[in-house]
């Protein structure tokens, strides 16, 4: 349920069109939905203003297209990370419009169509292109989201002058994710030429001693730029969706 929603289900009990018990029940009935494998939570959008995102690892595609079904059933934005192919086709036979995106691994349907421009933009940056995977789940979050977003790939310290010729692109931004694998020296960089929020990344990408994405955490979390916000490996959808709420006001 939106804020929309629910002023239209007051405003028709204001004029009588509804009984109270017509309205509570409404109400209640639209907290959550059990579906046995899954208690789906439809007062997510209420609470946080974006319906409840589902993870799709470790679902079946019957699961998946099941919970997507029941989000997207009052053409709220739907939004399902770490999906297979298989799985998107189940969901694209349930949902209306449903895409998917091979690298970012992530399927929608109902986005917005376009921005809120009262926002300013969210600028995803990546150290390297095996980063562009995480970067696009992030990226495509924020979009479904409403917020303005740009993209500045490849990047990274080994050739720091691709980055110093985007400088533009940097001091516009209003929110900047940087994704980075290896040594994850990038957002520190960043984080040193800005005025912004910076939130760092960490991928798996990178040779042995790069631990799956520990190195980058732990270099990035040890960031002597100020104010550096980190999330979890390759946890792009986090750094999309904080991104987004640091970007309610331009």
């Amino acid at each position: 349920m939106t804020k929309d929603e629910l002023k239209h289900l007051l405003q028709l009990y204001k004029r009588g069109k509804l009984t109270e018990h017509d309205v509570v029940h409404q109400l209640s009935a639209l907290r959550f939905e059990s579906l046995g494998f899954a208690t789906v939570d439809h007062h997510r959008q209420l609470r946080q203003g974006f319906p409840e995102v589902i993870l799709c690892q470790g679902k079946t595609p019957h699961q998946v297209a099941e919970i997507a079904v029941r989000i997207a059933k009052h053409t709220h934005p739907l939004l399902a990370t770490r999906a297979t192919r298989e799985q998107f086709k189940t969901v694209k036979k349930k949902v209306r419009g449903a895409q998917y995106s091979e690298v970012a691994r992530v399927i929608t349907a109902n986005a917005p169509k376009k921005a809120d421009h009262n926002r300013g933009t969210i600028l995803v940056v990546t150290a390297g292109t095996s980063d562009i995977p995480v970067a696009e789940e992030a990226a495509i979050t924020a979009t479904m989201l409403r917020n303005p977003v740009e993209k500045l790939y490849d990047v990274g310290v080994a050739g720091i002058h691709r980055l110093l010729s985007q400088s533009e692109k940097l001091l516009n931004a209003n929110v900047i994710i940087v994704v980075a694998g290896m040594e994850g020296a990038l957002p520190s960089v960043v984080g040193g030429l800005v005025d912004v929020p910076v939130i760092a990344v960490p991928t798996s990408i990178g040779y042995g001693a790069s631990f799956g994405g520990i190195t980058a955490l732990l270099a990035m979390l040890n960031s002597c730029a100020s104010g550096i916000t980190v999330v979890n490996i390759d946890n792009g959808f986090g750094a999309g969706f904080a991104a987004s709420l640091m970007n309610k006001k331009k």
